[in-house]
C-alpha cells in the first residue's frame, strides 16, 4: 500500500554537481539530505573533482555519487555535471530534478513544500554574499531579482530585511541553481550551458553562469519562474569557499542591507 502512494507521489532526483572544495560542508549537507521528509525521491551527487578521492568521502556518509570527468576550467565540470544530472533525471523517469547544492541547507520538507504549488518551475530562497566595492565587507541577500525598472538590462536583488517575515509565493526573473524544482517537461526543452561575456577577463571562469543562462532560457520558452519566500534556506559560504567568491574565511558581513531597490508592491506580483 505504501509502495503505491509513493508512485502517485511525482518522483523527485535530488542532487548537484559537486568537488573537493565543498568538503567543508559535506557532513552538514548529508545530514540535511537524510533529514528530508518526502516519500518518493533519490539522491545523486556528480563529483567532478581532479580525484577519486572526495567520492569515496561521499560514498561513506552513505549518499550515491558517480565521478565526473575533470576539466580544468570549473565552468566546463560545473555544467557537464549539471547535465549529467539531468540526463539521469529524465532516463530514469522522473517527474522532477530539484537542485540542491551542496552547501545549501534546506527545510526538511522542501521537497513536499516546492511541489504543492504545481508549478514547473519553483525555487527556494538562498541567501548570498554580495562584496562591496572596495571593502572587506559584504551584504546577505536572497538570490532573486527582477529586471530593473530604472536602469535597463539590471537585475534588482531583493534584500533579506524584504522577505524576512514573507512566506508567499511570487514570480521573478532571476534565481539561483541552490534550491531549484524544475519539471520534467522543462528539463526536456533545455540543457544546462554558461556563455562567454564578449570582453576578456581576467578569470577565465568569469563567464555569465548556469544560473543566469538557465532563467533567461526558459523565460524565452514562455515559463515563469517562481520563488516560495517561505522556503528559506542557510546557505554555508561562510569560512568556506565559492567559486564566484573565492575564500570567505575572512570576509566581514554587514547586519543590514540598506541598498534595497524593489518595493514590495513590485515583489508580490501575483
Amino acid at each position: 500500500m505504501e509502495q503505491e502512494m509513493n508512485q502517485i507521489k511525482p518522483r523527485v532526483l535530488v542532487g548537484c554537481p559537486t568537488s573537493a572544495h565543498k568538503e567543508y560542508c559535506l557532513q552538514d549537507y548529508a545530514s540535511a539530505l537524510k533529514e528530508l521528509s518526502y516519500e518518493n525521491f533519490d539522491i545523486l551527487i556528480v563529483d567532478n573533482s581532479e580525484s577519486d578521492s572526495y567520492s569515496e568521502k561521499i560514498k561513506a556518509l552513505g549518499l550515491p555519487v558517480i565521478k565526473a570527468a575533470y576539466s580544468e576550467h570549473a565552468r566546463d565540470r560545473v555544467i557537464a555535471s549539471r547535465n549529467i544530472l539531468r540526463e539521469k533525471a529524465l532516463d530514469g523517469g522522473y517527474d522532477y530534478l530539484l537542485s540542491l547544492e551542496q552547501d545549501v541547507i534546506p527545510q526538511p520538507n522542501i521537497i513536499e513544500g516546492l511541489l504543492r504549488h504545481k508549478k514547473k518551475i519553483t525555487t527556494g530562497v538562498v541567501y548570498h554574499l554580495f562584496p562591496q566595492k572596495d571593502t572587506n565587507e559584504w551584504i546577505e541577500k536572497p538570490l532573486l531579482a527582477l529586471w530593473s525598472r530604472s536602469e535597463r538590462g539590471k537585475l534588482a536583488f531583493f534584500s533579506a530585511e524584504q522577505i524576512l517575515d514573507l512566506s508567499v509565493i511570487v514570480e521573478v526573473d532571476y534565481c539561483s541553481m541552490g534550491c531549484l524544482l524544475i519539471s520534467r517537461e522543462v528539463l526536456e526543452k533545455i540543457k544546462f550551458r554558461y556563455e562567454e561575456f564578449p570582453y576578456k577577463t581576467e578569470s577565465p571562469d568569469e563567464v555569465k553562469w548556469d544560473d543566469w543562462c538557465f532563467c533567461e532560457d526558459i523565460q524565452e520558452l514562455g515559463y515563469k519562474i517562481h520563488a516560495d519566500l517561505g522556503a528559506k534556506c542557510r546557505h554555508l559560504v561562510i569560512g568556506g569557499y565559492s567559486i564566484t567568491l573565492g575564500d570567505t574565511t575572512n570576509v566581514k558581513v554587514l547586519p543590514k542591507d540598506d541598498t534595497m531597490s524593489i518595493s514590495i508592491k513590485d515583489l508580490i506580483k501575483e
